[in-house]
């Protein structure tokens, strides 16, 4: 029974679980992903709306403890979604074809959608979009801050940190963007 059992599985069919397995991970991925800007948009409207309402201009520096956290988490996240798109075309569609002696790209989709003439576009307007989200909001809330009467030492100090974390933060972002 169990030779029978060991017969069925091939190396084809075990790249095509393989295949099934990082596409559902890259589809829990995406939701993560897109959801995480939405969530960062809320919080740091939240944040925004009890600071501005209770006249506290140093709740401005939750901001960008917010964007840090989920910026960088959004950032892991999409480059974890592109390795697997990237993956799969480079290693596993390959492989696949050469099994099975397919004339052409196995999995073509994951080729044809990165030839659209409007990806470059896209890709540079998304760029703008998680710049201003993780980085442009928590710059604009530390300015306000350092414009305020709340200004203590220790929170300037804080602030500068988150800064200069924010310009690490977009660095990433830029460099992420330029693949």
């Amino acid at each position: 029974m169990a030779v029978a059992a060991t017969e069925d599985v091939t190396e084809s069919r075990l790249l095509l679980a393989e295949y099934d397995r990082i596409k559902e991970e890259q589809k829990a991925r995406i939701g993560f992903r897109d959801n995480l800007l939405y969530f960062t948009l809320a919080a740091s409207t939240a944040v925004l709306a009890i600071a501005v309402q209770s006249r506290q201009a140093q709740l401005l520096l939750a901001v960008p403890v917010i964007c840090l956290v989920l910026g960088w988490t959004y950032l892991v996240n999409d480059q974890k979604i592109s390795a697997i798109g990237c993956y799969v075309r480079d290693r596993l569609g390959p492989r696949l074809a050469e099994l099975s002696g397919a004339h052409g790209a196995v999995f073509g989709w994951e080729i044809y959608h990165r030839d659209d003439a409007s990806r470059t576009t896209r890709k540079r307007l998304q760029t703008a979009v998680d710049l201003f989200t993780y980085l442009a909001l928590p710059i604009i809330c530390v300015t306000a801050f350092w414009c305020s009467p709340a200004v203590q030492p220790l929170l300037v100090v804080v602030s500068l940190a988150q800064t200069v974390a924010l310009a690490v933060l977009g660095w990433q972002f830029r460099r992420y963007a330029e693949r």
